[in-house]
């Protein structure tokens, strides 16, 4: 059955990626399995040849369907149409300074016309609301049927929509969704009201833990969640579903269900369970998993029958939902449901020895779970978590309680609200305890250790994993190694990771990873350095620094005051800062106040251009500043001129050059193009995280070696931008970003430079 799984899954994986090489490779590997098949009379390879064939056939299928399809070829040439959709589930991004508001979500299509003509469809598709018409999207009742104009764009790569669709306004004619969707809506906004009087971290968890409803999640939260590698409790997951059933399960037995009629009941709760979560290709995946868990957990047969159930759920899920087999969260999803059936007995065996059977069990299960998922984990973060498996462990008496509680507030919320708020209260406390749990976790220095997700530290990763898998049962039968052991997991969570050769002990420039913002370190001595902006994390820069070995920091300028380049100010809090350098535009007020309130008693300057400091042997210069007044300084919110105003900075350091420039957009780089030798430099902190709004006569003016972008992975601003980066590397400069490469240190080297990216 695993054979066949991986023959069902590999192929549909080849044909659902659109990849050439990739369908060749597996279409040539179904012909020499079929050959084999004939040759050796072998059932298994013939079993395997077909159901390749078949992937084959169905993918073929597919492709036809979107090339003709007429929404997959409105799409591809982005037509302006007439939708009628069915609305799922989504989620708000409220507006920033330099987006708009957001509401992202699932949707049927019903109909459509476009171009004099009309269709019925049934498919797929993601609808997308920007601007005022986000918070009308986002009050929709699950299930409306609603009409509005929109453009069609194509979807993502192995995404499983058809479309697109990208609305123009609010939506008309809203028709009533119908009874089960109004019951599902009810239950799930039952559960939100539930939680409302609750904090806010309890608010936001307890939805995502009981059917996914991540909506009031920060992203704050959602980060500390990735970092500790909690983030598979607040998706739909076989987690969830086995809990539920196991709940179920005690309260028929309770009542009094035997034999098989516990199996009808739950059926029934896993039907429900689908509804409740919308239904989604995620929720089928989910219910397959947690049946298979929880069939191996009721009918035995060891390991192999386990894994034999859970080839079968993977060719079921892949045939029903081709989309699953590209689906990172379907690969999770697997390999955590494998570890837990191959590993998880010999690990708490080996624990039971001189451990309690029930502490055996829960330190077993997340070992199990962290070691199968850790190579998909780490190409999906580009880092190891450290904390995963401690996190895992002092999260897990709060996951089961939280789950049954809130799934008891759902369903008695449309019946019984009191009884509902008090569910979701003991609910809430057990959120609270998951989220404290993240935020302990990831404040540990050594919570995650960068690492580059490439393929060949992937495959290093995934041996290690099968090694450990392969030793850890006889170092858990031993207290003294196992104890030594996680003396050495508590030492190094307790210092700043290291990666191996980085930094380059010759750093002079390094541009820290900082998610979605910018901070520029420049050496000026020992455990001394100069920093340009901050990053809005405190804690990313803070440990930026530890890894950097910077104590002082003799100079600290910011080239303007937007969070995501002076959010993170109290990472520099007892690290000696002399001196605060900003410009003359004093917005947004409430990032000009937190200078002092964070700083108290560093002198600040403002800055008029010409400003010279020179700190050991770097020299750092404000080649351009705005003049005074140029943005009103009661402005408590965000704009596009702040970035405008963005010093200008040029930086010396043993002979190595740096330009950073902020955020400045188009027409201020050109001015800054015009200022000649001045903003020449051998780097380039790419302004604006790579924006489209740029001006390739500055890229080419500054003419730089290295060009580096500081840049969030993932973020929704679509930074940075292909032309951005095609018009540096068109100078002649080796770009570096910090989504793929972590931070980055620049040094000095004979005939040119040294860059160590730390992943």
């Amino acid at each position: 059955m695993p054979l066949l799984a991986g023959a069902v899954w590999g192929m549909t994986a080849a044909i659902r990626s659109e990849a050439a090489a990739a369908i060749v490779v597996a279409g040539i590997l179904v012909v020499v399995v079929g050959l084999l098949a004939w040759r050796r009379r072998s059932v298994v390879a013939a079993a395997v040849a077909c159901l390749g064939a078949l992937c084959a056939l169905s993918g073929g299928v597919h492709a036809a369907a979107s090339t003709f399809d007429p929404v997959a070829a409105l799409a591809r040439e982005g037509a302006s149409a007439t939708v009628v959709v069915q609305v799922g589930a989504g989620r708000t991004w409220e507006a920033t300074a330099t987006r708009p508001a957001l509401w992202r979500g699932t949707a049927t299509l019903q109909h459509l016309q476009a171009r004099g003509q009309a269709w019925d469809s049934r498919a797929d598709v993601v609808v997308m609301a920007t601007g005022d018409a986000a918070r009308t999207w986002a009050e929709l009742p699950l299930g409306a049927r609603v009409t509005t104009s929109a453009r069609l764009q194509e979807p993502e790569p192995g995404e499983a929509a058809w479309a697109v669709v990208r609305v123009r306004g609010a939506p008309s004619d809203v028709a009533d969704a119908g009874l089960p969707w109004n019951v599902v809506g009810a239950l799930r906004e039952g559960l939100r009201a539930a939680c409302a009087p609750l904090p806010e971290d309890a608010r936001a968890l307890v939805p995502a833990l009981v059917v996914g409803d991540t909506e009031a999640m920060s992203d704050d939260l959602r980060d500390r969640f990735v970092a500790t590698g909690l983030t598979h409790l607040t998706a739909v997951s076989g987690a969830n579903l086995t809990l539920m059933l196991g709940f179920l399960r005690l309260l028929a037995v309770w009542v009094g269900v035997r034999g098989r009629w516990i199996a009808v009941v739950l059926s029934g709760g896993v039907a429900g369970f689908v509804l409740l979560c919308l239904g989604e290709p995620s929720v089928l995946r989910a219910a397959a998993m947690g049946l298979v868990g929880l069939a191996a957990l009721g009918h035995g047969g060891g390991p192999r029958a386990g894994v034999r159930r859970l080839a079968v759920a993977v060719i079921v899920v892949v045939l029903l939902a081709p989309a699953m087999a590209l689906s990172v969260g379907f690969a999770l999803s697997v390999l955590a449901t494998g570890g837990l059936l191959w590993w998880a007995r010999p690990f708490a065996e080996a624990l039971g020895r001189w451990l309690p059977r029930w502490l055996a069990d829960a330190l077993a299960v997340p070992l199990a779970a962290q070691v199968a998922t850790e190579p998909v984990v780490v190409a999906l973060a580009g880092q190891v978590s450290v904390v995963a498996v401690l996190a895992n462990l002092a999260a897990a008496p709060f996951v089961g309680p939280a789950t049954v509680l809130g799934l008891g507030a759902t369903l008695a919320a449309p019946v019984l609200m009191p009884l509902a708020h008090g569910l979701a209260w003991l609910a809430g406390w057990c959120a609270v305890g998951i989220a404290q749990v993240a935020r302990w976790g990831e404040a540990l220095p050594g919570a995650a250790v960068p690492l580059r997700a490439d393929l060949g530290a992937q495959a290093v990763v995934a041996a290690m994993c099968l090694l450990a898998a392969a030793v850890l049962p006889a170092i858990l039968r031993r207290p003294i190694a196992t104890l030594t052991l996680a003396g050495a997991l508590a030492v190094a969570l307790l210092r700043p990771p290291v990666s191996p050769g980085w930094p380059d002990p010759g750093w002079r420039v390094a541009t820290c990873d900082v998610g979605q913002g910018d901070a520029t370190i420049v050496r000026t001595g020992p455990r001394q350095a100069a920093v340009i902006d901050t990053g809005p994390d405190p804690r990313l820069l803070s440990r930026c620094l530890d890894q950097l070995g910077v104590e002082a920091v003799p100079l600290l300028i910011l080239t303007h005051l937007h969070a995501d380049h002076a959010g993170g100010l109290t990472a520099l809090t007892g690290r000696g800062v002399a001196m605060v350098v900003t410009s003359s535009v004093r917005t947004p007020a409430a990032a000009d106040r937190s200078i002092g309130e964070v700083l108290p008693g560093v002198p600040r300057v403002v800055a008029a251009g010409g400003e010279r400091w020179g700190l050991g042997a770097a020299t750092l210069t404000i080649v351009a500043a705005p003049r005074p007044a140029t943005i009103t300084t009661h402005s408590e919110g965000e704009s596009s001129a702040e970035n405008d105003a963005s010093l200008l900075i040029r930086a010396e350091v043993d002979g190595l050059s740096l330009v950073v420039a902020g955020d400045a957009e188009e027409s201020t780089q050109t001015s800054h193009a015009r200022l000649g030798a001045a903003v020449d430099a051998d780097v380039l902190v790419v302004p604006h995280h790579g924006s489209r709004r740029h001006s390739a006569a500055f890229f080419d003016a500054v003419s730089p070696t290295v060009a580096l972008i500081s840049v969030g992975a993932g973020n929704d601003y679509g930074h940075p931008a292909d032309s951005t980066v095609r018009a540096v590397t068109q100078t002649g400069a080796r770009v570096f970003r910090t989504d793929e490469h972590g931070s980055i240190t620049v040094a000095p080297a004979p005939g040119g430079l040294s860059v160590t990216p730390q992943r």
